[in-house]
């Protein structure tokens, strides 16, 4: 993919899995967030071929696409004056519209989603009175009720600081699980990404430099190789995965 006569994106090929959380990281420019964009459709231009279920992307409409992938951009839209539970009822138009009066099976899913990511005791709160990581909570909720099959999240963890990352990718890694969802996510911490994602898909320049899991990638070689840095491996707690630091 090209941009201005800049190369953006290489040619890519990869099955991503259900049930699983896969990790994009790299670089700040590598492509990730270029890559996310193509799954969810939010950029028709592209060469070769993105599939779901077999199936073109292109070929999906539009409403019957949202009803398979949820996608969650880094900057996310205004919800101020919404509670919880009006943003999470939203994720249910991709099923009737927006005009459809909402059933009251659509308020028990979005009453399970809201408890999914532990925000019962929120519903009625407005998003805007809730900590950074809660209302990431919320919009994930969102993506539940949705009933998608894959989550495409691009930096949920951004401008979230250490306790609330940790909660947010917890939720994130059980939703996976629970719901068999296939999760695409960039990330840029990389102990927080080997501690939540079961693979990883590393670029550079747009071009994939590495694929594996945790225990591949956490390697002082790899490392230094994907960030061109020195880069140093250690494993203080042998129950987690070790930690990465800069030498």
């Amino acid at each position: 993919m090209q941009v201005a006569g800049r190369t953006i994106l290489q040619p890519i090929t990869h099955t991503f899995t259900p049930g699983r959380v896969t990790g994009l990281i790299g670089h700040n420019g590598s492509g990730k967030s270029t890559l996310i964009k193509l799954l969810s459709r939010q950029n028709p231009h592209y060469s070769g071929q993105i599939t779901w279920q077999d199936r073109p992307i292109e070929q999906w409409p539009a409403r019957e696409f949202a009803r398979q992938v949820a996608y969650l951009p880094q900057q996310l839209p205004p919800s101020e004056g919404m509670t919880v539970k009006d943003l999470v009822t939203l994720g249910r138009y991709a099923w009737h519209g927006a005009l459809k009066r909402v059933s009251q099976q659509d308020h028990d899913k979005v009453d399970a989603a809201i408890k999914s990511v532990d925000l019962s005791w929120a519903s009625d709160h407005y998003v805007e009175q809730l900590s950074g990581g809660e209302r990431q909570r919320a919009w994930l909720a969102m993506c539940v009720v949705q009933a998608s099959h894959c989550l495409l999240l691009d930096e949920p963890t951004s401008a979230l600081d250490i306790a609330h990352q940790k909660d947010v990718l917890q939720v994130i890694h059980d939703l996976s699980r629970s719901h068999h969802l296939t999760v695409i996510m960039v990330l840029h911490d990389i102990n927080m990404a080997a501690r939540y994602c079961d693979e990883f898909l590393a670029l550079r320049q747009g071009a994939t430099i590495f694929k594996g899991d945790a225990q591949a990638l956490m390697t002082p070689e790899q490392l230094s190789t994907i960030y061109h840095v020195p880069m140093g491996v250690a494993r203080p707690d042998p129950t987690l995965p070790p930690i990465s630091y800069v030498k």
